[in-house]
């Protein structure tokens, strides 16, 4: 009787744990997939979106972008991305350079795809300009999450936290001299639906290249007019006035492309010639100094109604 019971309570416990090991099974099998979280870092197990899913950089590479940019970028973007002395845009909220994942979308800007935009062509090689780019996508990925997708699940962060009542006022008082709501801005907020990118636009005054000098790398593609160009007047001691796009000024010298795409030089002399420089870009650069984070949120709440 005794080995009778034991067997039959040995048989139980058999039941018993194969029944608890199925039920594990199940419960394995049917539990959501984790989804990636703040604490997912810029891997694909993040949970981030493939823009953002890049595999490392190659040292050497970058180093030599590093040296790359010193050279052809910081005067336009800064040594720290943000937007140098001439006016270009922030990379570091730039939606290609966050975007870009080996050049392909870096790579043709550097070769002169934005050249009517504003944006120069640099005269570097391909493998160049990809070690360029690599070299900003290195400064991207030491930011953590700022400039990068919110985590699976999560809404994305809005900008429009400014007060657009205010912002028509400081448009009213800064921006109308240049600029009209029913004019050149009408429907803004229409071509730029992204608040984000509609702030870079306004910002760096058009579409996110710079104005730069009108000759040279800074020139508009052959035969587009370029709205941002810097263009000079040169008033010759004689009368004669010459004008065209900037290609170089200096204590010394003023140097114009004309409209036959030939270039005069030109000494100056103190005073004379007499140089008039017209940078429509200008206001912008202006404003750079002028304008707080309130104002920027408040001008960009009120540019997001002009639709």
């Amino acid at each position: 009787m005794h080995f009778k019971r034991g067997w039959v309570a040995a048989a139980l416990f058999g039941l018993a744990m194969a029944g608890a090991n199925r039920a594990a099974a199940q419960e394995t099998q049917q539990a959501p997939p984790v989804q990636g979280g703040r604490g997912g870092g810029r891997g694909r197990a993040g949970g981030f979106i493939p823009g953002q899913q890049r595999p490392a950089g190659d040292p050497e590479q970058i180093a030599r972008g590093k040296t790359l940019y010193g050279i052809n970028c910081t005067g336009c973007h800064g040594a720290d991305l943000r937007g140098g002395d001439i006016g270009g845009p922030n990379l570091l909220r730039s939606q290609v350079a966050l975007s870009d994942q080996d050049g392909e979308l870096i790579v043709p800007i550097i070769e002169g795809s934005r050249q009517s935009m504003g944006m120069p062509a640099i005269e570097m090689s391909a493998i160049d300009a990809k070690a360029a780019a690599a070299y900003v996508r290195s400064v991207l990925a030491t930011i953590g999450r700022q400039g990068m997708p919110p985590a699976v699940g999560m809404a994305p962060p809005s900008i429009l936290v400014g007060d657009a009542s205010a912002g028509q006022v400081f448009f009213d008082s800064k921006c109308a001299g240049c600029h009209s709501a029913t004019g050149d801005l009408n429907g803004i907020a229409t071509k730029f639906a992204d608040p984000k990118a509609l702030q870079n636009a306004w910002v760096s005054g058009g579409g996110g290249g710079r104005g730069g000098r009108g000759g040279g790398r800074g020139a508009a593609a052959p035969g587009v007019p370029n709205p941002r160009a810097v263009t000079a007047a040169v008033t010759l001691p004689s009368g004669e006035l010459v004008e065209g796009l900037l290609v170089r000024i200096d204590d010394f010298f003023v140097t114009l492309r004309l409209a036959d795409e030939s270039e005069r030089t030109f000494r100056r002399m103190g005073d004379v010639p007499k140089v008039e420089i017209r940078d429509p870009m200008k206001g912008h650069r202006d404003l750079l100094a002028v304008y707080t984070d309130k104002d920027m949120h408040d001008l960009t709440a009120y540019l997001v109604t002009l639709k």
